[in-house]
């Protein structure tokens, strides 16, 4: 007889925005169960031993779009949780004797841009505060929930409040804003720099979980997404959770028991209980019943509407604009045990060294990564991929033997589903061993150097996390699956179109990336619906 358990409030899948958004209904006084499938709390916030001794984040894998506002509310770092600062953001080497810096500071990263051009590093300052303008405008409306198409006038009001703040923005900026919301990265890049490494260096961000070319229309946002963040106060910096990205997760999982949020491992949902219209709980695999009249779903819209969710509940309508939810962020992820750290052809050396410590990026140019994006369409798998190497244990000794490292690569661009009926399964060997050759050819002696290595492709980020077609983001970043579009129009509010079901993850505002924002924002729209005193509400989470 299956066992029944009733809570006030159940969140499927324990990744981080499912535990934050737990966080702040137990805090406002609810009994919340999490329910994770893995034997791991975190999702793909983890950090995992994958070659005897060697220790590594599995999945997402570096830090900066972390909200400081759920740091401190959830008092992570009183639990133990430290950052490390990259002493430069990414360096990409260009050729066999050059290569570009970024990061350091504006004057640092001016001279690196003037062995490249002079009109480059005079424009930077410009540049940097175009982006610091409209970042700071999207990164406190990151924190907000979207207008919703349906929610009458309090829905107006709200698209009122926030599109007022776009209002005082100088015609230039509301220029560039269109710019950065329709146009390609290219064609922004173009615009400020003439120089084509210094428009690489830019331009990966643009491609980052992105199955697209830096010559797509609307590559340009993903851009913009990735310069929200801040490290310990920094904005815009880059860094490493010491103990990796499971640091985090576990972290949040103690402040969260703290708060009396029960979380189930090894516990995946099979279903949600649907009665009388409205969400009733969930049933696991194994059985059990989780009754609760509050049901916040940490997943990929697509997983929840089409697995979990039964077809019967939802209108013909909303499952066709479910079928046309785009996945697919053309990622291969691998976590490489090294015997030593590369040293690369464009600037040699075994020693730990600040590109070292930065995000090595093997792009060297918008061409490089538009050709990659085009063999993926083709063929499935880019001939020359992109790859972002980490090594995390330049920073952080002790996810390694002494004198030994580990590295994260992520890597671009890779069909979710491979043309002529091939299988993942058959090609992630041959996929891995393509993406290390590529390495080596910009560090010989890199292949040489790996002693173990784990291989997650598309496919098995999809098994591993749920990760519909590998996709990272929970859903592309393009202007369709944006703000009051996220995931759909009319459903961007975190309410499902089912009383008592919400939705918590990267598949909702503002998107992909380990912020914490998605979960937080879903916890307001949870306690606004159960009325919660006014007070109360502002203390949890906030406006």
């Amino acid at each position: 007889m299956a066992v029944t358990q009733t809570r006030d409030a159940v969140i499927i899948g324990g990744g981080h925005n499912g535990l934050v958004c737990a966080f702040y209904l137990a805090k406002a006084g609810l009994k919340v169960t999490v329910c994770e499938a893995r034997g791991v709390v975190g999702g793909a916030a983890v950090t995992e031993e994958f070659h005897p001794g060697f220790r590594n984040s599995v999945a997402s894998y570096t830090v900066s779009l972390l909200n400081p506002r759920v740091i401190a509310d959830m008092g992570l770092r009183e639990l133990g949780l430290t950052f490390l600062e990259r002493p430069i953001s990414n360096f990409l080497p260009i050729s066999d004797d050059k290569y570009i810096k970024l990061g350091g500071g504006l004057e640092r990263t001016q001279e690196e841009f003037r062995k490249y051009s002079r009109r480059d590093a005079e424009v930077l300052p410009a540049y940097y505060a175009m982006l610091d303008e409209i970042g700071d405008i999207l990164r406190d409306l990151a924190q907000e929930t979207p207008p919703n198409l349906g929610d009458g006038l309090p829905g107006l009001l709200r698209a009122l409040r926030q599109g007022g703040r776009l209002a005082f923005l100088s015609r230039q900026r509301k220029r560039d804003l269109l710019d950065l919301f329709t146009k390609s990265a290219r064609d922004v890049l173009d615009g400020w720099f003439e120089s084509e490494p210094v428009k690489a260096a830019f331009g990966f961000d643009a491609v980052v979980g992105n199955f697209a070319s830096p010559d797509t229309p609307g590559s340009a946002y993903v851009l913009l997404h990735h310069t929200f963040g801040e490290v310990n106060g920094k904005k815009g910096a880059w860094g490493h959770a010491v103990g990796g990205m499971g640091a985090i997760t576990q972290a949040m999982a103690k402040a969260c028991e703290a708060a009396g949020v029960e979380i189930l491992l090894d516990a995946p949902v099979e279903a949600v209980h649907i009665d009388g219209g409205k969400a009733a709980g969930v049933q696991l695999v194994d059985g059990r019943q989780i009754m609760a009249p509050i049901v916040s779903a940490n997943v990929n819209p697509a997983l929840l509407y089409k697995k979990l969710v039964p077809p019967s509940a939802l209108t013909p309508d909303f499952r066709k604009a479910v079928d046309g939810y785009k996945n697919g962020s053309g990622t291969f992820r691998m976590n490489v045990a090294l015997s030593e750290l590369p040293s690369f052809t464009c600037l040699p050396g075994k020693e730990t060294a600040e590109h070292h410590q930065s995000g090595i990026v093997i792009a060297p140019s918008l061409d490089y990564m538009d050709a990659a994006y085009r063999d993926a369409k083709g063929q499935g798998i880019s001939k020359a991929p992109i790859v972002e190497m980490l090594i995390p244990s330049s920073l952080d000794t002790s996810l390694a033997p002494p004198g030994q490292h580990v590295a994260s690569l992520f890597c671009q661009q890779f069909a979710p589903e491979l043309p002529d009926g091939r299988s993942w399964d058959d090609a992630r060997e041959a996929a891995a061993d393509l993406i290390i050759d590529t390495v080596d050819q910009w560090a010989p002696g890199f292949k040489a150097s790996v002693l173990g290595r784990m291989i997650l492709s598309p496919l098995d980020l999809e098994r591993k996390f749920g990760l519909i077609g590998g996709d990272i983001m929970h859903g592309h970043m393009s202007l369709d699956q944006l703000w009051a579009t996220r995931p759909l129009l009319g459903h961007a509010s975190h309410r499902a179109p089912i009383a008592g079901l919400y939705m918590c993850g990267a598949g909702t505002h503002p998107g992909g990336g380990v912020s914490g924002n998605p979960g937080r924002n879903a916890a307001r729209e949870i306690l606004r619906d159960k009325d919660f005193a006014t007070a109360v509400k502002l203390s949890v989470v906030g406006r």
